[in-house]
């Protein structure tokens, strides 16, 4: 049987990739303005039109998706001759892994034999388009769901993520951080660095003053901790600030030579809680 992979939006993958490799994604809803959007992987909404958005003061919010939608979407695979891995957003910052869980739960009480795997990335972005990634290069080697599962269950938490955010107002609104230290980190331009933790959870590493400081901070980080880097693909990924993360290209490429170095949009889902200015580095490493 042919292996289907589903994903959710966000993946953060591109559009073409996703029909290139005939990948089914879920899309997370998106309340901007009053209005209730899709998050399609920017077809709907552009990435640029949405950012402006937010630096005109719109405060968006994000809802997971339900049982049913999973339900709906596994059922519609299985009976198509698939089998199924769906790896999705972490569960630490999203209920959206637990309903594709939850979902696959319900139809193997009625079809024990349905095959279905529902992986918890642990990651966001691209470090969850990472996973997919790798997935399709596997399932094209012919390996099994199970070979696949196993895999990607072993090798997760070797996904790194540095982030830099540059407007705390985000942060603050999403109760990652409270509104004093807000209020004193933008005074004083305060740049913290997050990263996603082996629970797949946001933490705060370091706090830098200055953004060009940060970005050298982001560097190192990569410096330390990327793996293979001749024959992987770093991706610089950016709430619509392509200058900075050419920037922070640039200054990597003085000293690693990676295989390629990928600038992306961060999406709509991710956007809505890291803001504007957002740049992240997401690679495979040796430890988070």
């Amino acid at each position: 049987m042919t292996i289907k992979i589903v994903t959710d939006s966000s993946c953060d993958l591109g559009i073409d990739f996703v029909k290139k490799n005939n990948i089914e994604f879920v899309p997370l809803l998106l309340n901007l303005d009053g209005e209730n959007i899709e998050d399609d992987l920017g077809k709907s909404l552009g990435y640029r039109e949405f950012y402006d958005k937010l630096r005109e003061g719109s405060m968006p919010s994000t809802s997971q998706i339900n049982i049913y939608t999973f339900e709906e979407k596994f059922r519609k695979l299985l009976n198509e001759g698939y089998e199924i891995l769906y790896v999705g957003l972490s569960s630490a910052l999203s209920g959206t892994f637990n309903s594709a869980n939850m979902a696959r739960n319900n139809i193997l009480e009625e079809n024990p034999n349905a095959k279905i795997s529902v992986v918890d990335s642990l990651s966001v972005s691209m470090g969850v388009g990472m996973l997919v990634k790798k997935s399709c290069d596997m399932i094209e080697e012919g390996k099994d769901l199970e070979y696949i599962t196993t895999w990607i269950e072993e090798n997760k938490n070797k996904v790194i993520h540095s982030i830099l955010v540059d407007d705390l107002k985000h942060l603050k609104r999403g109760g990652r951080i409270s509104a004093s230290t807000a209020a004193v980190g933008s005074l004083l331009n305060i740049k913290p660095i997050l990263k996603i933790d082996n629970n797949g959870a946001v933490e705060a590493t370091e706090k830098i003053k200055g953004k060009k400081k940060a970005l050298k901070y982001l560097a190192t980080v990569v410096k330390e901790k990327a793996l293979n880097i001749e024959s992987e693909t770093l991706y610089i990924m950016h709430g619509d600030a392509l200058e900075e993360a050419q920037a922070l290209k640039d200054i990597i490429l003085q000293e690693l030579n990676f295989k390629e170095i990928k600038i992306q949009y961060i999406g709509t889902v991710i956007g809505s809680h890291g803001g504007p200015g957002t740049i992240a580095t997401i690679f495979w490493g040796n430890e988070r």
